[in-house]
């Protein structure tokens, strides 16, 4: 009976947690988070005062994220606040510890399960987009800040002779992009090298072109192809970026990867840190990544031609060995985070 006390125990917190969830896409998709961190502390009354809302729902919504402890509650004067801490996380979208774009994803799996059940039924996998139009815009807000933080200042500079050829102008194709956070990272932070993202998704296609639009970024272009059959020769750089494990042909990919580089040519790719072995992903992130992995990596691979489905914990040892029998030679872990591993390949 302690046993069980303390598994339901578990229980409880984990279905506040989902139940929760819904709560932080609201409050983000209204603003409430910026808002609060703004104007608060401050009453019910007086947050809706300030954003011009409904006063009870905002009562219960403030109650529900104080409960949760994502936002504090002061008994004695009735008022609501964010900390820095938990303004980091969910008010400021440019912070590195930025998380409400997982919800997102989290949010389209619950739509989508229907889906993903028929798919156990019959095999045939769920492709990329035909999931809830969420889990698009969501992905790209959740691996964002990791990219922002990361990728100009630490994950490139780790990769041999990368950084010096794209200061002075180099060709790179991002396989995979799909918003294309990653590519305007490069591209703003090297303007002299050319970039073009590649991804099987049109949506995504349409609305990374229509954001280099935007913001005048003329050294980069996004066009809808696959991994196995993007075109182009040449390439100084191809990058990766947390879609490796996506792809039904990994394997493919990386052999077509490897005839377009130059001969001094560099694949980089980015995939969530994972051990060997499920024993070694028991923890909180590889909680996050197997259940993402089930709902949206895994269902997306089987869709695809080979459907390899290497899974989003499929761990660095089988990663290198798709890069070895894709034709490359030396492959080694360039540099790593919590979250993620970089891995550098070379023919």
């Amino acid at each position: 009976m302690d046993k069980l006390q303390a598994f339901m125990g578990r229980m409880l917190n984990d279905l506040g947690a989902a139940a929760t969830g819904s709560l932080v896409i609201l409050g983000d998709r209204l603003g409430l988070y910026e808002a609060l961190w703004k104007h608060g502390p401050c009453t019910s009354a007086e947050f809706a005062s300030a954003t011009g809302l409904h006063e009870r729902h905002l009562r219960e919504w403030l109650c529900a994220q104080a409960a949760a402890q994502y936002i504090e509650y002061d008994a004695a004067n009735e008022t609501f606040a964010l900390t820095p801490e938990q303004a980091a996380v969910f008010a400021d979208p440019n912070s590195p510890a930025a998380m409400v774009g997982g919800f997102y994803t989290i949010g389209s799996s619950y739509l989508d399960e229907p889906k993903i059940a028929e798919s156990f039924r019959t095999g045939k996998g769920v492709p990329w987009g035909d999931h809830s139009a969420c889990l698009f815009c969501g992905t790209a807000r959740f691996f964002r800040p990791g990219y922002e933080a990361n990728l100009v200042s630490n994950w490139l500079p780790a990769l041999d002779g990368v950084v010096d050829k794209l200061k002075k102008g180099a060709r790179v194709a991002d396989v995979g992009c799909g918003h294309g956070i990653s590519t305007f990272i490069m591209a703003r932070a090297f303007p002299n090298s050319e970039f073009v993202g590649y991804d099987l998704h049109p949506e995504s296609i349409e609305a990374s072109n229509k954001h280099a639009a935007e913001h005048g970024l003329r050294n980069l272009r996004f066009e809808i192809a696959t991994a196995q059959d993007f075109p182009g020769q040449g390439f100084d750089v191809v990058t990766i970026f947390d879609a490796l494990h996506d792809m039904g042909d990994p394997v493919g990919a990386c052999k077509h990867i490897k005839q377009s580089l130059a001969p001094d040519g560099t694949l980089m790719v980015v995939e969530p840190r994972a051990g060997d072995t499920l024993a070694e992903n028991i923890n909180p992130v590889g909680r996050v990544y197997y259940a993402a992995s089930t709902m949206i990596c895994t269902p997306g691979a089987i869709s695809q031609r080979g459907g390899m489905a290497l899974g989003a914990q499929a761990g660095e040892k089988k990663l290198k060995e798709v890069f070895t029998a894709g034709g490359f030679t030396k492959v080694r872990r360039a540099t790593d985070t919590p979250f993620n591993v970089v891995l550098e390949a070379r023919a």
